[in-house]
């Protein structure tokens, strides 16, 4: 596609020596009122070099620059140069490039040639796949869909919580309290309930605790008891979470969990010791950080065990040695940032540059409406039972206003799923926010179903009617201000994807979707598409199957579904 903006750089680079090329395009913006322009270029960072005040330093560029074909008028307004693009000129360029890459349009190689890991869910097996997971599950697979569609080798890791003290705690309630045939009828609600029960009689029977701990050290030395109930609650365990997953649309490239590691940790702990950068502390191993503003990090506890950062030291040295990868991304909590600050840092004092390679991005809580969510007392909400709800209260919604539609139980899986997943993505990740399945389901306003209704309005126009993507199209007669709006919109995907990437915010290609879908119905609402006139049908054709196409990518990106009837 002819991109504009560089155009646009190169335009000014013949009139500004005080900056380069790449610094110039840097500053080149789009104005957020587009009466103003579809281009805006601030002067003023050359106030020192040019001696002068910005919107004199605007108004000298107007005068000098001669204006190219592909722009209609410069203007200079309050320090800033604004560049209005030639209406025809730009509707054709972006209409013809999305008609011809179609499910490629917004992609590019950016990332050729790197690799990058993702990881993300990362439940814990044995407990709940509960609703607070959401979060790291959809964050991450989206920018695992983002990257992807970028260029990036991407590798999707479920670092499965799958060992720790928890397993001593869960063996120790099962051989107690369990019940193998009533487990395996229902796996995670059962194996909850024990550890519950672990939890509420350890408080009055401390040496469980104690108990607890000798069968997880029983684990890490590998006996065969432990290791047995071990396997079966993950193989129980992953059962259902696989189930979840294939709702959600959701697939990994690899599943190894922290237990994964064990046998590469002794390796870690001699690298630390031979390096001098543990110290004993009360028998137990620490790295001390305090002299880079960073609490202590315990290594091994005083019996020996290892934690969950000596297995991430571990999975961190196995990856780069695995995978070599270009960036190691992390999509876990908040609540985890000095988690990530100490391990990262000891990383970077064994001497390994590619510390910095290793990204951590954090997330707020979610919370229900009744309140906040917790495993260890009991108080949770099965994500599987919000996904199922959401699914069955659409349809409720789909035999009341559609009844005849075709597979309206797939198009009810498709919605109510993606309306929740939507919210999730829609929030800007670092905020927590309390989630609302009524708010969710709304076919108004900035949801998931109102995006896929777009969409799905779009394909029903074009199912009316015989349209040719490779017709002689007349792009003059999309000049009218809506149908620019649309266009401008079109022809800042790749933009916002890459935005999307680079911040690791997936709520960036969430809101886009919502405004392209406002702007196209302001369009829709405004011109009549399926008119007499051949050319101007034609012409309103092109950006009703343009926006189908970006708004099927923009939903792909955000992991969901662009049903074509609802």
């Amino acid at each position: 596609m002819y991109n504009y903006k560089n155009a646009i750089a190169e335009l000014l680079k013949k009139h500004i020596d005080a900056m380069t090329y790449e610094e110039i395009l840097e500053l080149v913006e789009h104005p957020k009122n587009t009466s103003m322009g579809d281009f805006a270029f601030p002067c003023f960072k050359l106030s020192k070099a040019f001696r002068k005040a910005p919107n004199m330093i605007a108004e000298s560029l107007k005068e000098e620059i001669v204006i190219p074909e592909f722009i209609d008028q410069i203007e200079a307004v309050s320090g800033f140069l604004n560049f209005k693009v030639n209406s025809t000129h730009f509707a054709k360029v972006v209409i013809e490039e999305v008609m011809s890459k179609k499910d490629k349009y917004g992609s590019s190689d950016v990332g050729e040639g790197k690799k990058t890991i993702i990881e993300y869910s990362s439940v814990n097996i044995a407990k709940p796949f509960h609703m607070g997971h959401i979060r790291s599950t959809m964050i991450g697979e989206s920018l695992h869909r983002i990257y992807k569609f970028l260029g990036y080798e991407t590798v999707a890791i479920n670092h499965l919580g799958d060992y720790g003290t928890q397993f001593g705690k869960l063996i120790v309630a099962y051989k107690l309290w369990g019940d193998k045939e009533v487990i395996e009828k229902d796996p995670i609600p059962e194996l909850l309930k024990i550890y519950v029960k672990f939890h509420q009689e350890a408080e009055n029977n401390p040496s469980l605790e104690d108990e607890a701990r000798s069968w997880f050290t029983k684990l890490e030395n590998n006996d065969p008891e432990a290791v047995e109930l071990w396997t079966l609650f993950k193989e129980m365990s992953l059962k259902v979470f696989n189930r979840v997953y294939e709702k959600l649309g959701v697939t990994f490239d690899s599943y190894a969990g922290e237990s994964f590691y064990s046998d590469k940790m002794p390796m870690i702990l001699k690298e630390l010791r031979d390096k001098n950068i543990v110290v004993k502390s009360e028998g137990a191993e620490i790295v001390d950080l305090e002299k880079y503003g960073i609490p202590p990090a315990l290594i091994t506890k005083k019996d020996g065990s290892s934690l969950y950062l000596t297995r991430d030291l571990a999975a961190a040295k196995y990856r780069k040695d695995f995978y070599d990868f270009d960036k190691n991304i992390y999509v876990v909590g908040s609540a985890q940032k000095l988690h990530f600050q100490q391990w990262i840092k000891i990383i970077e004092l064994m001497g390994y540059e590619w510390h910095k390679d290793c990204i951590h991005v954090d997330f707020g809580m979610v919370a229900l409406e009744a309140g906040s969510l917790s495993t260890r007392k009991g108080n949770v909400v099965f994500l599987e039972d919000v996904l199922d709800k959401a699914v069955e209260q659409t349809l409720e919604i789909i035999n009341e206003k559609n009844p005849d539609l075709t597979n309206k139980e797939e198009v009810a899986k498709d919605i109510g799923i993606g309306a929740v997943v939507f919210q999730e993505l829609y929030t800007t990740r670092n905020k927590d926010y309390t989630f609302s399945l009524e708010k969710t389901l709304s076919f108004e306003g900035e949801t998931g179903p109102y995006v896929q209704y777009t969409h799905a309005r779009a394909c029903s126009v074009l199912r009316k009617v015989s349209f040719d993507p490779q017709s002689n199209i007349d792009y003059s007669l999309l000049t009218d201000e809506v149908s620019k709006d649309v266009v401008r919109l079109l022809a800042k995907f790749n933009e916002i994807v890459v935005l999307a990437h680079k911040n690791y915010e997936p709520h960036t290609v969430a809101r886009y979707a919502v405004e392209l879908a406002q702007n196209f119905n302001h369009f829709y609402h405004d011109n009549a598409i399926l008119v007499d006139d051949e050319a101007l049908k034609n012409a309103r054709l092109a950006l009703v199957y343009s926006t189908k196409v970006v708004l099927e990518n923009a939903l792909k990106l955000v992991c969901l579904k662009a049903p074509e009837q609802m």
